[in-house]
């Protein structure tokens, strides 16, 4: 199975159809008033079909175990058909598609398996994916392709050259896989005077993102926060809520980081943990959703 440990929980649903198409006008008759010798077509179906969502990943080897929180299965029924219809929702790391479709499968099939002493001409036909929400697909247009971006790296050892900065460069990655381009990058001293020099300089130059990475620990020498605060005029605590209590599900020691973000004049500020993999995690916490920030500073629509 691919590695998801680094997504994280949102809602996510998907639907699913498929339909059984009969040989003989009859069957449909039978089905309603109930005269099939196996029993209630449409009830067991659905039965089966409740037990095939939840067992997925016992019979899909690729699948991942998730908690499944709503499934509704229902039925259109025609003259020569009946069209099923399976809607499966969690609040997971992964989607519920294939989940959906496994359901619809099997319900086709015991309808198939319930009629075939009565019928034997039944097809099951147009199995397929209606429609899916959660995840990447929900970002597509939450990007960085028109937005500015910098990094700033504080740290005292590394703009000395005693050590290599890694954790802006994994920033500037991750920002790349979200299509910014031409990122600017500085390494500079963890103090307070530095940073809000440099901070006042991007901001200036309308920068869209601000990304700081080191000093938001508990050192002597951490002082990004510090430099920070007396500048940021609309405080967002919800993105360093969420960047900790990402970290906190990986970490106990991400309680400890005192990452703040905030607004200054039109540029959106993050201050990040220095070390590599909280660095890394914590832009996994936030983005590619964070971007649509940018659409609500411009007074563009969004969703609650």
């Amino acid at each position: 199975m691919i590695d998801i440990t680094h997504k994280s929980n949102t809602y996510r649903k998907a639907t699913a159809c498929a339909r059984v198409q009969f040989g003989s006008n009859q069957t449909m008759q039978a089905i309603i008033e109930k005269n099939v010798p196996k029993g209630d077509v449409l009830e067991m179906a659905k039965t089966a079909g409740l037990f095939a969502v939840k067992r997925t990943s016992d019979l899909i080897p690729d699948c991942h175990p998730l908690p499944i929180e709503y499934t509704k299965i229902s039925y259109e029924l025609g003259s020569d058909h009946i069209d099923i219809l399976v809607e499966v929702a969690t609040v997971y790391k992964t989607g519920v598609e294939v989940e959906a479709m496994h359901g619809a499968s099997v319900v086709a099939l015991t309808m198939y398996d319930m009629l075939k002493p009565i019928d034997k001409n039944i097809s099951i036909q147009n199995i397929a994916l209606l429609h899916k929400k959660g995840g990447k697909s929900d970002y597509k247009n939450d990007n960085g392709d028109q937005l500015k971006a910098a990094v700033i790296v504080c740290s005292d050892s590394i703009s000395a050259g005693k050590k290599e900065d890694k954790a802006g460069k994994e920033i500037i990655k991750k920002l790349e896989n979200m299509h910014f381009s031409g990122t600017d990058y500085i390494v500079i001293p963890d103090s307070v005077e530095e940073i809000q020099a440099h901070v006042k300089k991007y901001c200036e130059q309308k920068i869209n993102l601000l990304l700081i990475t080191g000093g938001t620990g508990l050192s002597p020498t951490d002082h990004t926060p510090e430099a920070l605060k007396p500048l940021i005029e609309k405080d967002i605590p919800g993105i360093s809520e969420t960047i900790r209590n990402y970290g906190q599900q990986r970490m106990p020691y991400a309680m400890l980081s005192r990452s703040v973000s905030g607004i200054i004049d039109e540029t959106l500020v993050l201050a990040l943990p220095g070390s590599t993999r909280g660095a890394s995690e914590s832009m996994d916490a936030v983005f590619p959703s964070l971007l649509h920030i940018f659409k609500m500073m411009q007074g563009g629509k969004h969703d609650n």
